[in-house]
């Protein structure tokens, strides 16, 4: 924390009854924005615990109990549906999905000093502490990162510790806003926001989750019964409300989608699961998703999703597009991840013509339009001195 901060940022309040949260909320909602931090725990549940709601303005900071007895959260619901105040966070995407779990909907409007700081030229996905050093020359104390936020009381180290990050923020906030209006990309900032501000985000489709295994296999038979027994555990583990891998490893469901078990006793034979997980309930229901996925008709089936259309993107166009990819954004100061995923980048080596982000908006301007030159054949890379440069193509 800067020498300063002290006699600038007042003592943090500890909330623990509603009348006092509705007072502070009511005090927060007349200002322009408000910091907003989360402390929770996940480790043996598969729905986030709410444990402690960090709050500041510009003029005072408050750490909320969510645990203590009696608590309703209400009054913390209004403020962050009030779109007069900007809620500002730092890596919102779980604090988010904690408020929509909580009040339905996500809060209104919403700034992620994360994704700013990518748009500013900060890299990757900075972490919060180098940005605080970067942006106000504070530091951050990651000494109760791990505490068990669940257990009370909570100390005065564990309050000032959750106190520190919001405070921080506001500084963080106030720079980054003046350095993206100072360079014109406030626009750039509302774009990826309005992916963090749709309820859908937070709330994935179990039956789509089987991409993220990356199975190795075109075979889509397999690929149908991986889809199924995925979808499957994701409704297990909310139903049980127990971490996703506690109910079967991602490395257990790919084993299961090549064996396709039809009984208990085949069943039992996969790695980490056990004769009576087989033999139980939950083993006869996970057999009849596996026998529901065997009898669907050919058309029923998903593709691999790096072939769907057939087509396998040149590595060397690929590598050469990533090339361009990183001149670009080194040019413009940005994050390449910001700019473009890898299946992005995939996507224009294979396709003529792909729907993806990077070929509209600011993302077109940064670095798309000259992707699609390259592959045309209109621009060619060279280098001058250190740097990467486009040469116009001769006719």
């Amino acid at each position: 924390m800067p020498r300063n901060a002290r006699a600038e940022f007042p003592p943090p309040l500890l909330v623990t009854d509603t009348a006092e949260l509705d007072v502070l909320c009511s005090r927060l909602r007349t200002q322009r924005f408000v910091t907003v931090d989360t402390e929770f725990m996940r480790e043996r549940t598969y729905w986030p615990e709410l444990c402690v709601v960090q709050l500041a303005s510009e003029s005072e900071v408050a750490v909320v109990d969510a645990l203590a007895p009696g608590l309703d959260l209400a009054p913390l619901g209004a403020l962050l549906a009030d779109t007069a105040v900007e809620k500002v966070f730092h890596a919102a995407r779980q604090d988010i999905e904690i408020f929509v779990l909580r009040f339905g909907d996500v809060p209104r409007p919403l700034f992620d000093t994360q994704v700013a700081a990518m748009v500013a030229g900060f890299g990757d996905q900075v972490g919060y502490d180098s940005l605080v050093s970067a942006l106000t020359g504070g530091h951050i104390d990651k000494a109760h990162r791990f505490s068990d936020w669940s257990a009370r009381p909570l100390s005065p180290a564990q309050i000032n510790y959750a106190a520190a990050d919001v405070t921080h923020l506001r500084r963080v906030y106030e720079r980054l806003l003046a350095r993206l209006e100072k360079d014109g990309r406030l626009e750039w900032v509302a774009e990826e926001m309005a992916l963090l501000a749709d309820p859908a985000t937070y709330r994935p489709d179990p039956e789509v989750l089987w991409e993220r295994l990356r199975p190795r296999t075109s075979n889509r038979r397999m690929l149908g019964v991986l889809r199924a027994i995925t979808a499957w555990r994701e409704r297990e583990a909310q139903r049980a409300n127990i971490p996703r891998s506690r109910m079967l490893k991602d490395e257990t469901l790919l084993e299961l989608s090549a064996t396709a078990p039809e009984t208990p006793d085949q069943l039992a034979r996969a790695r980490g699961i056990t004769r009576g997980f087989a033999e139980g309930r939950i083993g006869a229901s996970l057999l009849a998703a596996v026998a529901e996925a065997r009898a669907l008709p050919e058309d029923a089936l998903p593709s691999a999703p790096s072939t769907r259309d057939g087509q396998r993107p040149s590595p060397a166009l690929v590598s050469l597009l990533k090339v361009l990819l990183a001149a670009k954004c080194e040019q413009h100061h940005v994050a390449p991840k910001l700019v473009a995923s890898s299946d992005d980048i995939d996507r224009l080596a294979s396709e003529d013509a792909p729907d993806v982000p990077v070929l509209h908006g600011w993302r077109h301007e940064v670095f798309g339009a000259d992707a699609q030159a390259l592959k045309q054949g209109r621009i060619a890379l060279g280098v001058e001195g250190k740097r990467i440069k486009l040469i116009a193509a001769a006719n």
